[in-house]
């Protein structure tokens, strides 16, 4: 949503790494090192920000949310390291799927919100 040209600039200029969390709905701006793309289903990431994912992460609440995983794990590259990620609310629920997802599944791996269970907003 914003311009990043200038910030990425100066922060390379300092030899500072450039890391970002994008759902890809917006155009990209700015060089950046890593690129973690977590889409979102009302607004779905551009396919070129596809391309260039350093890793995707996908949050996933119901069972229905893997296949909407597979979409995406298809738009990426292979070097693309893929995460599934339970929704904070459904974490009981939908973690032992999850689990059974990844073990049939070796690609993906599992990521926590680890900030949630630190009580971090």
């Amino acid at each position: 949503m914003w311009n990043l040209d200038y910030l990425c600039r100066e922060l390379k200029k300092n030899k500072i790494c450039t890391f970002i969390e994008t759902s890809g709905a917006y155009p990209l701006s700015g060089k950046w090192d890593w690129i973690c793309l977590s889409p979102k289903k009302n607004m779905p990431p551009a396919a070129e920000i596809c391309k260039i994912a350093d890793e995707l992460k996908v949050i996933i609440e119901t069972r229905d949310d893997f296949e909407w995983a597979e979409k995406y794990r298809r738009l990426v590259s292979k070097k693309c390291i893929l995460y599934l990620q339970p929704e904070w609310s459904r974490f009981e629920k939908i973690i032992p799927d999850i689990v059974d997802y990844v073990k049939n599944n070796h690609e993906w791996r599992i990521s926590l919100q680890v900030h949630k269970y630190m009580h971090i907003p």
